[in-house]
């Protein structure tokens, strides 16, 4: 008979996820950050103090909710208490500049923003504030991500919430916790497309849970593992996979606030770390580190992977030298939940190498006659954000979303990534895409026109290279371009490489060659 541990719950809202796994685990450990160490009880009613602090300050069912801070205990325990409040939830990716914060805080109307004090020299409060004067946010919670608490003018403290919470009772927070509809929305993933403005995608509770819970069935994930989460909460590799994955199955959550490959190896001794997924790029680190010998690594059971080629090599190794008992690999986007295809326990070295897996979380799929990758099911999201006509073209009539990706599909129903249409590319795991990264170019002062792809990179996977066209009489050199990037863009977007044309390829359209580019760089 199956023990109530392992039986999978079927809630299909996150907070009654959470009520579950505290009923069900209760005094086993939920969250371990450091000093701080929770059990699913106490998790519980931490979160439901975030939520009695929203509810005091007005928060109503479906305001939005925006979090801007690194992987600590204070963001799963804010994400999960705007949730709890009826709150959809924006994360906001950490390497963001203030301006493009500004622009995602506006068009969601958040009412609420948990944002990480100073971290790393950097104080983007401050950043926020200096960019954007008129920007109006009812309540700003400032996280003490490196353990110090300081005043902030307008602003709360994270260890006030609870007593700005406590005139609303726990029972009032549960009842609107319980009247969250499985249709409500979870949460608004900001994702950059090829018009060079970043699209919020739209996903309800019951397709966060949903989906999450095929890709927790595909990795073995259970009570007994302990989860070392190095995949950034803002994006679905770390909320999705990581955060609601452990509130599916009574896993224990280990957030690392930066990737440092000796810091990763010590948590693995230190917390008995299971569960290891990531890009690429944190296995081969791994790998390389020259005192690799002097960890402790053998906990380690289940590896999930993908977001950049995965050599055959790097899997056989992780699993002879890593002792990884499962290597996977999969493929999503945020507009299907995150989730979409992923390979099986079963799958050979080759298998997980070369392809992307099948079909998972009541995914369809199929390939156009163009041979872009095609995807249908209960997952697929709602819509973009105020943008009925890209939504239109992503989804179409029959529900098929269209991906922009090129594939192919071999007879076990196992896709290929080929190639992109989109011409985006992925560097240290993160999508980034030419488009965004042209039109801030193209405000550069002594700039005529430039095209941006991706080059391989052995850390990196990809990097961008720009290619400009200076107009005539500019004296623009590679520094000024780079000092420009650096303040225009989110430090992932910057090119890595500045080449200067006098002319640039076009086809008989008048659009770049791009493929060309990339050609000559490869």
């Amino acid at each position: 008979m199956t023990s109530p541990a392992h039986t999978p719950p079927t809630d299909r809202t996150t907070p009654l996820a959470l009520h579950t796994a505290a009923r069900t685990y209760g005094a086993a450990p939920a969250l371990a950050d450091g000093p701080v160490r929770l059990d699913w009880t106490q998790l519980l009613e931490q979160v439901q103090d975030v939520a009695r602090a929203l509810l005091a300050r007005g928060i109503r069912t479906g305001d939005r909710v925006g979090i801007w801070s690194p992987n600590t205990h204070h963001w799963v325990i804010a994400a999960l208490g705007a949730h709890y409040a009826g709150a959809t939830l924006v994360p906001l990716n950490t390497r963001y500049v203030a301006d493009e914060v500004a622009d995602v805080l506006r068009r969601v109307d958040a009412k609420t923003l948990f944002i990480a004090g100073t971290f790393l020299k950097r104080d983007r409060l401050a950043e926020l504030r200096a960019t954007a004067p008129d920007l109006r946010i009812d309540t700003v919670v400032v996280l003490p991500v490196e353990g110090v608490e300081e005043p902030v003018e307008g602003a709360l403290n994270w260890s006030a919430l609870a007593e700005a919470g406590a005139g609303v009772s726990r029972d009032r927070a549960r009842e609107r916790a319980e009247s969250i509809s499985p249709e409500d929305l979870s949460d608004i993933l900001f994702t950059s497309g090829t018009t060079g403005r970043s699209k919020g995608v739209l996903i309800a509770h019951r397709q966060t849970l949903s989906a999450v819970r095929g890709w927790t069935e595909c990795a073995t994930l259970n009570s007994d593992d302990n989860y070392l989460i190095v995949n950034p909460f803002f994006h679905s590799f770390g909320y999705k996979a990581g955060i609601v994955a452990c509130l599916l199955t009574g896993a224990t959550m280990v957030p690392q606030i930066v990737f440092d490959v000796p810091t990763t190896m010590r948590l693995i001794g230190q917390e008995k770390i299971t569960v290891l997924p990531g890009p690429p790029t944190i296995y081969q680190s791994i790998l390389d580190f020259p005192d690799r010998g002097e960890y402790r690594l053998d906990s380690l059971r289940v590896a999930i992977t993908g977001a950049a080629p995965v050599p055959v090599v790097l899997v056989e190794r992780m699993r002879s030298e890593l002792d990884f008992d499962i290597v996977l690999t999969a493929y999503g986007l945020s507009e299907s939940s995150g989730f979409a295809t992923m390979c099986r326990v079963e799958d050979d070295a080759e298998t997980i190498s070369a392809t992307s897996g099948r079909p998972m979380a009541g995914f369809e799929l199929k390939l156009s006659d163009a041979g872009e990758v095609l995807l249908r099911g209960p997952n697929t999201m709602l819509g973009y954000l105020d943008d009925p006509e890209s939504t239109a073209r992503t989804v179409d009539a029959d529900g098929w979303l269209h991906t922009g990706d090129i594939g192919v599909v071999d007879d076990r129903g196992y896709l290929k990534i080929t190639d992109r249409l989109k011409d985006m590319y992925v560097s240290g795991g993160f999508n980034v895409y030419p488009a965004e990264i042209e039109q801030a170019l193209a405000r550069l002062d002594g700039v005529a026109v430039s095209a941006v792809v991706g080059v391989p990179d052995n850390r990196m996977g990809e990097v961008g290279k720009a290619f400009i066209v200076r107009k005539p009489g500019a004296a623009l050199t590679e520094d000024q371009v780079f000092s420009y990037a650096t303040k225009a863009l989110a430090n992932f977007k910057v090119p890595r490489f500045v080449e200067f044309r006098a002319e640039l390829p076009y086809n008989a359209s008048g659009k770049v060659l791009k493929r060309q580019l990339r050609e000559e760089n490869s």
